[in-house]
């Protein structure tokens, strides 16, 4: 997508429009609401002219209306759904305008739009928000559906606008007038039972259809040829029985020798317990399966014997045990005996009755609960002859980061041992640093690969995202494969189908950077990017300094801005003055003299807005001999993912900035160490399309 010509115009400002005390309504107000609802029927008439429609003004809903839904939604919100701590109103001090909210929302990544799936065809109310497929809010208990393009419609619509505000309403707000072809905000989070069937991906996620805060979750569902492009689908399930009225939680999908798939879920009852269920394709020769039946027999598993009732959750994947020919799957569950992390095994023959194996597969003290947990063999290339190994992971709901080791598995015992317990799952090895949570993988039978699904959260105010009127987005998916140069790490890194996306690649390999020093690369724009980049210091520098330097930490050691005789270096997105994001390399040596090799990101002067997180984070990263420092990175507007040294570390961040956007926003290389010019061997930053999300409910083959 090409920079826009200049900042779109700022229809309101969201800090200027303060609530009004209540009070009568004078006939003054009236008039003002006669005028407003004159250039309403202005605004229609000139939507009626050829190749016009209702939607044209836009679809942000009124901010006040949202702010105070948000407020009443934050009360009821479990507190680990959001991060950013809120001390009352000054948490939205910030006078966002539309033109940042509007920059905020992603291109490539998979995003949900606003309630397309739930839209209604009259008028409703839900906490004094109005919506229908297109309306115009003249109040926060007033609107007009503009289902019929016709010009008597609009004029009884006026009429009825100035009767019914001026004659019914006791008290009012300041008159607002906002036009949207959806009123609804949404939330989505968790991916669910993604798989690969009869030439579609599809992909189910956890969704709320009437809030952007956790709440009223059911499973969104969306198809594509080649997980980039996307066809949303109707609402897969929804919270409609005792066993799941608080949720249709994390789940995953089976597809059986026959071809026909199994969903098992989790459902949160309507005494909050948590407890597993079944799903099955109401058509399985449809590719698309539109809609699903909930088994009879549901609930199907309960939680065990000394289990918390909310303590037991997220299926994975069952996979075929031929040892006594039957299925397999895993549940994350807590022991409060020594808060451990534990995930257990079940076995079936019909997906019906389940026998719980007797021990945990695994257990690690003090780690608490382990949520969407996963298990899966890797063994690298297909050519290697060494051992297999497979892969524990677990999403730990105390600290919400992804955890993982690698291990031996013995399907006799029921037992998976770490290749390193100093490493074990929660306390080792992480998928990503950042923000990131809940992934899950799936087996791609098409291109024979492992991929990755996870969700990013938001980092600023539920106020904030009420204003957006969405939250969350998915990771881009990402192939996950055992290291075989270490074989003791993960790669992860995009699938392959996004390089599609690429166009207008500038290429600025070759140069050299001097100590102390900012390039500017002059590319057309900087919002969305994918980045291939490798760097290296001169050699002789490198050797010239043997100082030990043991006590980097990419969090606590100030940044982009603290300067090492070897680091840092990297990438900026800036505004080149006044906001920066940066990613970047930190060499440092050891005690022992050895190098050590650290990755980072920089959020802490992202945005100048204060009611955001913004942090360093980052880890170190193996380098063998002849490795040149290599990272490729995906820039869209709020969201920066790093893959780094081929994918053995990512970094995900969310981003805010307020004057680092559309044209103003660019991109730089900088070096910041004090002892070593910086040589970029490669640099080549190709602009990436847009992909909509498609509203397509009856694609076919």
């Amino acid at each position: 997508m090409k920079s826009r010509a200049g900042t779109p115009p700022v229809l309101y400002s969201y800090a200027s429009m303060q609530q009004r005390s209540g009070g009568g309504m004078r006939w003054r107000e009236c008039v003002a609401v006669l005028g407003a609802a004159a250039m309403v029927v202005f605004v229609v008439a000139h939507s009626l002219l050829p190749g016009a429609r209702v939607g044209d003004l836009g679809d942000v809903v009124s901010p006040v209306l949202r702010l105070r839904r948000a407020r009443r939604e934050e009360a009821a919100m479990p507190s680990s759904e959001k991060t950013v701590g809120e001390i009352g109103d000054e948490a939205d001090g910030f006078p966002w305008s539309n033109a940042m909210l509007q920059w905020q929302r992603t291109g490539y990544h998979f995003q949900p739009d606003k309630n397309y799936m739930n839209g209604m065809e009259s008028i409703t109310s839900d906490d004094g928000i109005f919506r229908c497929k297109s309306s115009c809010v003249l109040s926060p208990r007033l609107a007009l559906c503009l289902e019929e393009e016709t010009d008597w419609q609009w004029l009884a619509a006026f009429f009825a606008v100035f009767l019914f505000v001026c004659l019914a309403e006791k008290e009012t707000d300041h008159l607002l007038l906002t036009c949207s072809g959806d009123m609804h905000a949404c939330m989505h989070a968790d991916p669910n039972a993604p798989m690969y069937y009869r030439g579609w991906y599809h992909f189910f996620y956890q969704y709320n259809p009437e809030g952007v805060t956790w709440g009223n979750i059911s499973w969104g569902h969306a198809v594509s040829r080649d997980m980039v492009h996307w066809h949303h689908l109707p609402l897969a399930m929804v919270p409609d029985r005792w066993y799941d009225i608080n949720g249709v939680l994390t789940g995953s999908a089976t597809i059986l020798p026959d071809g026909n798939v199994v969903l098992l879920y989790t459902g949160n009852t309507d005494t909050l317990a948590q407890v597993q269920c079944v799903a099955e394709p109401a058509d399985p020769h449809d590719p698309l399966l539109r809609t699903w039946i909930k088994h009879p027999a549901n609930p199907v598993l309960f939680p065990p014997p000394g289990t918390y009732k909310k303590d037991f959750r997220d299926p994975m994947t069952a996979w075929f045990d031929k040892s006594d020919n039957t299925w397999r799957t895993m549940i994350g569950s807590k022991d409060n005996n020594g808060h451990a992390g534990i995930a257990l095994m079940y076995k079936t023959k019909d997906f019906v009755k389940f026998e719980l194996i007797p021990r945990p597969v695994h257990r690690v003290e003090g780690t608490g609960m382990w949520e969407c947990v996963d298990f899966y063999p890797v063994r690298g290339n297909s050519n290697s002859s060494q051992e297999e190994l497979y892969v524990l992971k677990a999403s730990m709901d105390d600290e919400r980061h992804d955890y993982y080791a690698l291990g031996k598995y013995d399907a006799v015992t029921n037992t998976w041992t770490p290749l390193d317990p100093e490493a074990d799952v929660g306390i080792g090895l992480r998928y990503n640093w950042g923000k990131l949570f809940a992934s899950t993988t799936f087996y791609d039978p098409a291109k024979r690969r492992r991929v990755m699904w996870a969700y990013v959260g938001e980092t600023d105010s539920n106020r904030t995202d009420l204003a957006k009127g969405w939250a969350n987005l998915q990771a881009i998916p990402r192939t996950v494969a055992l290291d075989e140069k270490t074989r003791t790490n993960l790669l992860q890194w995009p699938v392959e189908e996004i390089e599609t996306l690429r166009h207008n690649a500038t290429d600025l390999s070759g140069i050299t950077i001097s100590t102390g020093s900012v390039f500017p690369l002059h590319l057309r724009q900087a919002a969305q990017l994918d980045i291939e980049a490798s760097f290296r210091l001169n050699t002789s520098d490198i050797a010239a300094h043997n100082e030990a330097d043991i006590g980097y930490n990419c969090s606590t050691s100030g940044g982009a801005t603290n300067r090492g005789a070897l680091g840092p270096f990297g990438l900026l997105l800036t505004n080149g003055h006044s906001e920066q994001m940066a990613m970047y390399f930190y060499m440092s040596r050891s005690l022992d003299g050895d190098l050590r090799t650290h990755f980072c990101h920089d959020e802490s002067q992202s945005s100048l807005a204060r009611n955001v997180v913004k942090r360093v984070v980052g880890s170190t990263v193996p380098v063998l001999n002849g490795e040149a420092l290599s990272a490729r990175i995906l820039v869209d507007h709020s969201i920066v993912e790093s893959f780094v040294m081929g994918g053995r570390l990512t970094a995900t961040s969310r981003v805010y900035p307020t004057e680092a956007i559309y044209e103003a926003a660019g991109l730089y290389v900088f070096n910041n160490a004090t002892g070593s010019t910086l040589i970029v061997d490669k640099l080549v930053v190709h602009e990436m399309h847009s992909t909509p999300m498609q509203l397509d409910l009856f694609a076919r083959d």
